[in-house]
């Protein structure tokens, strides 16, 4: 395993994510830095910076990959849940039928519930339909493009002027 700047950054967990890069504290060769040029130093420090900035991105990286494996696992339980409830529905408007036939005919009473079932379904549909309607397409983005291309077409014709 690569070393780490310190215990926190080690990534050696169940997620299988390797160590996050690091600055190292001293000198690799054990050379004093009192003997290095100015250009070298800023070199080192430019590098050193850069390593910096990666180590967090991947660290910030291997935490939300982290999480979104977790937030993932546990919204299956809910489509699982989803699933169980929407299978189960059918029992309670079977049941809503029967307990409408101690009233009437068996047939009004299971036709009564289809009939409300259906009324709920096209009421919902009609919902949203209302809310599609209500879509626009993207005119900014939109505008943008066609600006974009306009821009870079003379620089096309340039191009292809010069060929």
């Amino acid at each position: 395993m690569a070393p780490v700047s310190s215990q926190e950054h080690e990534r050696n967990g169940p997620d299988g994510l390797g160590a996050v890069p690091y600055i190292p504290l001293s000198s690799d060769d054990g050379a004093e830095a009192g003997g290095q040029s100015i250009g070298s130093l800023v070199s080192q420090a430019t590098q050193h910076l850069s390593t910096l900035v990666r180590a967090e991105v991947e660290l910030a990286k291997s935490e939300v990959t982290g999480e979104v494996k977790k937030g993932l696992k546990g919204s299956v339980f809910f489509v699982i849940a989803g699933v169980i409830a929407l299978y189960s529905s059918f029992f309670f408007f079977f049941f809503a039928g029967e307990l409408l036939s101690e009233w009437l005919k068996r047939w009004a009473a299971f036709l009564i519930v289809f009939a409300a079932m259906l009324v709920t379904a096209l009421l919902f549909g009609f919902l949203g339909f209302r809310k599609l309607k209500k879509l626009r397409a993207p005119e900014r983005t939109i505008t943008s493009v066609k600006d974009t291309a306009a821009a870079l077409k003379p620089r096309r014709e340039a191009v292809a002027d010069h060929s």
